[in-house]
């Protein structure tokens, strides 16, 4: 069923505020690929129309200035394009033709200066460097970041280019970033938002991470850069700022300039701030000052006047606004306050009044859009994408609930209860296992871990937003870094053993599963199960020795930071000892499926080799479930389905 759903996303509100733009992405799980159409939504009367519809990928559809176009990306012609169609989606024009094609776009408000981003070949192969071996598939390698999340270097590095539309047409572009050996988007996963043009087209402000090579790898030093179009100057605006900076915004009359930015070089996870530069009086503002939770996404309103910003609280994303104009230290305010988590928006201005649409998700539903009234701030749905399909699907019910953690603080944990839930029956328990370390349980729908998935299967699922997760402030968010295995660990166990108090809660089937640190804290609760209080766990792409994953991961800012530094310092880190999984695997007594997959070069396919190696030699029932062609995910749609299939058939052999 997952697979049959329709994937929303990117919505984008027309000039008049009336229509809104988004991408749907469908799968076809006989041909394991998945497309990208475009539609619109009138918001008033929901009536949706489809304006792409064939077997090419369209995405990142926009509004001209004026709303009587509609840009986006096609790859019609071979490689990814800029196009062009009436708002009716007729008359389909290509405006680009890129060789190679494009990574993204934007247009100037004045609707004539274009920024693209796309691949320059700046680095030699070895068969390049040796003519005479055009064979060779041997790479020679001179320093780190040699390989980045699924992809090895190929000398290639995505740069910004700027043109202007003429006749029709936007023509090859100039080069800003000539010669540099630097990405923007920052890899692996930034996009559109870290360019942006000024209003009238005269400045480009991006986000880039100008380090290379070994100073890269240690190092999460992203500025905010302003390039003049006329001078072509490149200034560094944040400039002696050490943490991430990123998603710069000049507001609709060019005076100023928004992006959020993390204060600590190399912490990945910091809270998220917003800054202000005003560019007249050249100073720059923290606007979130004592406020004690991090920024997802910003925008200025349209009449500049306010800011809208996506932010975690309690284990939800909410919608919140800061007003230039309230009273001193009344200046944030939340807007939403739903069961769901707000993962992206988009603005428009009708005379006065503001007109916010956004997506949300939540546990039980996909997501979708909404239109969100700003004096009350109820949403109401304005897509209804996944309808039909889940018309005839009965949802668990969820439940939040605060559990006390052994040092007395308050574990906000989702529980996920089976469909027609009768609670004089007796349900096997899953304990749920976040990655991260510090990535919110929120009310995220996963098409892998789908926690109504596993009720539907029959099991109570728990939840908890242990140790080191955010939207609970920047201490709780911390305490997890260089404490992997003690607080957070003890927050699971805090967290299971009070629902298994539940009458409905068989005891004696209760199961661990997780992935990435999730998969970590497998690890760790295997080599601590002595009780047996876990029949059986599942590890997907876990940490599973800190020493070789010190050495062969890519982002080594990620373990200096959370694990305090390379294990060969003097003395070593007490993480490497004291908190590494392998280190207790002589303790392991429980069944475990262990996947990885090759391409996951976060934590690379050694971590779960050894892992069940290790269970095997000592007897302990095990299987390991191999992807050769995924990364860090599994986003094939077979395979994901084959890992679903695995991973209940497991479940249900120990604890059914």
């Amino acid at each position: 069923m997952l697979w049959k759903l329709g994937r929303v996303s990117d919505p984008q509100v027309s000039p008049d505020g009336n229509t809104v733009l988004y991408n749907v992405r469908v799968y076809d799980l006989a041909a394991n690929r998945g497309n990208s159409d475009i539609y619109k939504v009138d918001i008033k009367t929901g009536l949706v129309k489809a304006l792409t519809n064939d077997e090419v990928d369209e995405t990142s559809a926009k509004w001209s200035t004026d709303g009587s176009k509609i840009t986006f990306m096609s790859t019609k012609t071979g490689t990814n394009q800029i196009w062009e169609m009436d708002t009716d989606g007729t008359h389909q024009n290509q405006l680009s033709n890129i060789p190679g094609g494009i990574n993204c776009y934007g247009f100037a408000a004045n609707g004539k200066n274009v920024w693209y981003a796309a691949d320059v070949k700046l680095d030699k192969s070895a068969n390049e460097i040796y003519p005479d071996l055009p064979k060779t598939t041997g790479k020679i390698i001179d320093n780190l970041m040699y390989r980045h999340w699924d992809t090895w270097s190929d000398g290639t590095y995505s740069h910004i280019f700027i043109t202007q539309f003429v006749d029709d047409k936007v023509p090859v572009g100039i080069d800003i970033m000539n010669n540099e050996r630097f990405d923007c988007p920052i890899k692996p996963d930034d996009g559109e938002e870290d360019i942006t043009w000024s209003p009238d087209g005269k400045q480009l402000a991006y986000a880039c991470k100008k380090l290379f090579g070994k100073d890269y790898a240690i190092s999460t030093n992203s500025d905010i850069y302003i390039y003049d179009v006329p001078t072509t100057k490149t200034t560094d605006l944040t400039e002696g700022m050490e943490g991430y900076d990123k998603s710069p915004k000049y507001s609709a009359d060019g005076s100023k300039i928004l992006w959020l930015s993390m204060k600590t070089g190399g912490y990945e996870s910091d809270q998220n701030r917003l800054f202000m530069y005003d560019i007249k009086s050249d100073t720059k503002t923290e606007l979130t000052e004592g406020f004690d939770l991090s920024v997802e996404s910003a925008d200025w309103a349209p009449d500049g006047k306010d800011i809208y910003f996506i932010c975690g609280i309690e284990a939800t994303d909410q919608m919140w606004k800061y007003e230039f104009e309230a009273k001193k230290d009344r200046h944030i305010m939340q807007i939403t306050s739903d069961l769901g988590d707000y993962t992206s928006f988009s603005l428009a201005l009708t005379g006065k009044s503001t007109v916010l649409v956004a997506s949300m998700m939540s546990i039980s539903m996909p997501t979708e859009l909404f239109k969100i009234d700003l004096k009350n701030g109820e949403a109401k749905e304005i897509t209804h994408t996944n309808r039909e399909a889940l018309k005839n699907i009965k949802m668990g019910k969820v439940e939040k609930r605060m559990i006390k953690a052994t040092d007395g603080k308050d574990i906000l944990t989702w529980i996920i209860l089976p469909p027609d839930f009768d609670p004089l029956k007796k349900y096997p328990a899953l304990l749920y296992c976040q990655g991260g370390p510090q990535s919110t349980v929120s009310q995220f729908w996963s098409y892998r871990w789908n926690f109504q998935l596993m009720a539907a299967n029959g099991y109570v699922v728990v939840a908890p937003n242990r140790r080191g997760l955010p939207s609970f402030g920047t201490e709780w968010n911390a305490e997890i870094s260089g404490d992997w295995g003690g607080q957070a660990m003890k927050d699971y166990i805090s967290a299971i053993d009070e629902v298994s108090k539940e009458p409905y809660v068989n005891k004696d089937k209760i199961g661990a599963v997780g992935a990435s640190f999730g998969g970590y804290s497998i690890y760790w609760l295997a080599g601590h199960n002595e009780d047996k209080r876990f029949k059986a766990f599942i590890a997907h792409d876990g940490v599973f020795d800190l020493e070789s994953m010190y050495g062969t991961t890519e982002e080594l800012w990620f373990p200096d930071h959370d694990l305090g530094g390379p294990y060969w310092q003097t003395p070593m880190p007490e993480s490497y000892v004291k908190f590494s999984p392998n280190n207790f695997i002589k303790y392991w007594n429980t069944p475990i499926l262990i996947v990885h997959n090759e391409k996951d070069f976060r934590v690379p396919l050694g971590q779960g080799m050894e892992a069940f190696t290790a269970a095997q030699l000592q007897n302990i029932p095990s299987r390991f479930l191999y992807f050769p062609d995924e990364n860090h995910w599994v986003t094939k749609p077979q395979n994901s389905v084959l890992w679903q299939r695995v991973f209940f058939e497991w479940l249900d052999k120990w604890l059914k």
